[in-house]
């Protein structure tokens, strides 16, 4: 999983980020994104405030949690127009 709707409610997603990145999301976006609270947070799960989120800001996160969590060999067919 890399990402989910309706967490913690109905306002929000959530996106599996690295904390590095949640740190570069949040920065970029306090608006759009937040740290979800306690362990999770910590470990990178971001928040995503939906009504505000474009395509344009959302996107690079969303592709960002898929690569975190999906095999290398998917991340490369999918990011170099291969398939296997």
């Amino acid at each position: 999983m890399f990402a989910t709707l309706a967490y913690p409610d109905v306002v929000w997603g959530m996106v599996k980020l690295t904390p590095a990145q949640q740190q570069s999301f949040v920065r970029a976006h306090p608006t759009v994104f937040t740290p979800v609270r306690g362990g999770w947070g910590l470990k990178g799960a971001t928040n995503v405030k939906l009504r505000v989120a474009t395509v344009a800001i959302l996107r690079p996160a969303l592709e960002a949690a898929w690569k975190n969590v999906a095999p290398s060999s998917l991340v490369a067919a999918a990011f170099n127009g291969t398939t296997k």
